[in-house]
C-alpha cells in the first residue's frame, strides 16, 4: 500500500509539474508570442513576462518583434536611356501586425523576406526605369533610396510587414561597358570645364575692355584738364607780364632780370667768356642804359 502510495503521489507530482510547465508562457522583449487553439489565433503578447495558456489545448510561438535586416540578392536593372545595371541592396523591416504576419504568412521570416524581396525589386525596376544611369549615379547615396522606399508605399501592410528602409550597397554597372561609361562621364565634365573656361575668358576680356576704355577717358580727362590749367597758367603769366610792361618801374626791372638770365645762360658749358655787342641788351648791365 506505501509503494501504492508513493507512486501515485510521484505521478501526481509529475502531472502538476506538466500541467504547469505546460501552462507558463515566458515572451522576452525583443519577441511577440502567438497563443492558439486548434489552430486559431486566440492572444497576442508583445510585453515582456511570464503568462498562462491552457496547457495542451493552446500552444504558443514566437515572431521577432525587433527591427530586421534583410540583404537582397543582387539583380540587373535597365535604365531610362538602356543601360543595364546590377542592384545589390538592403532592406530594415519589422513586423507591424503579428496577426496578419501569421495568418498570411504562416509566421515565416523567410516568407517575408521572399514578399519583401519581390516588392523590393518591383519598386527599384520602376524607379531605376525611370531614370538615366548618370542620374543614377548622381543620386545613389540620397534620392534614389527615397524614391524606391516610398514606391513600396503600404503594399506590405496586408502581410503584417513595415518597410522602414531600403538602402542600395551598391548600384554597378557590369564589368565590359562601366570603362566606356567612365570615358562618357569624363569628357561630359571636361566639355563642361571648358565651357566654364570659355566664359571666364570671355568675362575677363570685357572687364579689360572696360578697364581699358576707363582708364584712356580718365586720362583724356586729365589731360585736358592739365591743358587747361596750363592755359590758366599761361593766361595768368601773360597778364602778369602785360601789367609788367604797363608799369615802367617793373618792365625795366624785369628787362634786367631777363638779361642777366640770358647772360647766365650764355655763360653755360664752361665757357668763361662773354663777347657782346655794345648795343646789346645784356651790355646795358655793365654800362648802363
Amino acid at each position: 500500500m506505501k509503494r501504492a502510495s508513493k507512486f501515485i503521489t510521484l505521478l501526481l507530482i509529475f502531472a502538476i509539474m506538466f500541467v504547469v510547465g505546460g501552462s507558463l508562457v515566458i515572451t522576452y522583449p525583443d519577441e511577440y508570442t502567438i497563443i492558439r487553439q486548434f489552430g486559431e489565433i486566440v492572444r497576442v503578447t508583445d510585453t515582456a513576462g511570464v503568462s498562462l495558456k491552457l496547457p495542451v489545448i493552446q500552444t504558443s510561438s514566437t515572431l521577432p518583434k525587433s527591427l530586421q535586416l534583410y540583404d537582397i540578392p543582387e539583380s540587373d536593372v535597365i535604365t531610362k536611356d538602356k543601360k543595364s545595371m546590377i542592384a545589390d541592396a538592403f532592406v530594415l523591416w519589422k513586423i507591424s501586425d503579428p496577426i496578419l504576419f501569421t495568418r498570411h504568412l504562416n509566421g515565416q521570416v523567410a516568407q517575408a523576406q521572399s514578399r519583401i524581396s519581390a516588392s523590393v525589386f518591383s519598386s527599384m525596376k520602376s524607379v531605376i526605369s525611370n531614370m538615366d544611369q548618370t542620374e543614377i549615379i548622381e543620386n545613389r547615396n540620397g534620392k534614389l533610396a527615397q524614391d524606391i522606399r516610398a514606391n513600396i508605399g503600404n503594399s506590405l501592410d496586408e502581410y503584417g510587414i513595415q518597410v522602414l528602409a531600403v538602402e542600395t550597397k551598391s548600384l554597378d554597372m557590369p564589368d565590359d561597358n562601366k570603362q566606356a561609361v567612365y570615358d562618357r562621364m569624363i569628357s561630359e565634365r571636361n566639355n563642361i570645364a571648358a565651357s566654364y573656361t570659355a566664359q571666364g575668358n570671355s568675362s575677363a576680356q570685357k572687364i579689360k575692355n572696360d578697364t581699358t576704355k576707363e582708364v584712356s577717358v580718365m586720362k583724356s580727362q586729365a589731360k585736358a584738364e592739365a591743358e587747361k590749367i596750363k592755359a590758366e597758367g599761361e593766361a595768368q603769366y601773360m597778364q602778369i607780364l602785360s601789367e609788367a610792361y604797363n608799369d615802367t618801374s617793373k618792365a625795366d626791372f624785369y628787362n634786367f632780370v631777363r638779361s642777366l638770365d640770358a647772360a647766365k645762360a650764355s655763360l653755360g658749358n664752361g665757357n668763361n667768356t662773354l663777347l657782346l655787342d655794345k648795343s646789346s641788351p645784356i651790355t646795358q648791365i655793365f654800362y648802363g642804359y
